[in-house]
């Protein structure tokens, strides 16, 4: 029966999840604003809210390249800071129109991708598609269990990849933690923490480097949302797995038993 129903997984037009070694993928509604805005944020985060790993991390190294180059962060800081002059001499306008397409093109295509996808969620739900719920392979074993959304939105804060890690979405928590580690290292934040708790606040002023600081201004509150939400998707996901397997095998208790006849018994 147990492979009956794997093959009948496997054949389903629109399956409303896998799960694999590495990551738990699946369809649900989202809001196309919401991917739309992380993508403006910056590029490629709409891509990994959707699941669309390649895409996404292509457009976030490409995008982390042009604004390194262009020192587009450091722009922002001084036209913040009203010192337009220092503005127009950091700022290197040709890596700057390699960035806004990538921008402009970021937040159009996660737009889209997530109102298709929005559609295949919907009818996968009126199919009531199942799913595989355990896979275990050479690299990891995944498999959907009840987690807690505000746990992995707290290991998120204190290192952006670790929630994604706890919630079993590898491809995403890996480049989390590296792009993190990156970031963290070269704005000098570490220490600019160390001398905080210290009580040096001038000291960790001047620590801190705030063009690479930027970068986890939207890494942090990016990755504590994504996690929080990807967990309670997960917990959807298990119950209607849950139960499907349960109405699949085991009869319903309302269902009308033949009348016994007592004398014939």
């Amino acid at each position: 029966m147990e492979k009956k129903q794997s093959e009948s997984i496997r054949n389903q037009r629109r399956p409303k999840g896998i799960v694999s070694e590495l990551t738990i993928n699946l369809l649900h509604l989202k809001n196309p604003w919401i991917t739309a805005f992380w993508s403006a944020m910056f590029p490629g985060l709409g891509f990994l809210i959707m699941g669309s790993y390649i895409k996404g991390f292509l457009l976030i190294i490409a995008a982390t390249i042009a604004n390194s180059m262009g020192h587009i962060n450091q722009a922002i800081i001084y036209g913040f800071t009203g010192q337009a002059a220092l503005v127009k001499q950091v700022l290197d306008t040709r890596w700057l129109l390699f960035y806004v397409p990538l921008q402009l093109f970021a937040t159009w295509s996660s737009y889209q991708l997530t109102v298709d996808l929005n559609k295949y969620a919907l009818l996968a739900a009126r199919e009531d598609s199942g799913i595989i719920p355990f896979k275990i392979g050479t690299w990891d074993i995944g498999f959907i269990e009840k987690r807690n959304p505000w746990v992995a939105a707290a290991w998120s804060l204190l290192m952006p990849g670790l929630g994604h890690l706890y919630s079993h979405r590898i491809p995403t928590s890996f480049y989390l933690l590296s792009w993190w580690l990156g970031m963290a290292y070269l704005a000098h934040l570490l220490p600019a923490v160390h001398q905080t708790l210290l009580g040096n606040f001038p000291q960790a002023i001047a620590a801190i480097r705030p063009e690479w600081f930027l970068y986890l201004v939207a890494i942090y509150p990016f990755s504590a949302y994504d996690a929080y939400v990807n967990t309670v998707q997960y917990n959807i996901l298990f119950d209607q797995e849950q139960s499907r397997f349960l109405i699949d095998n085991y009869q319903n208790p309302k269902f009308p038993m033949p009348a016994i006849d007592k004398y014939h018994h």
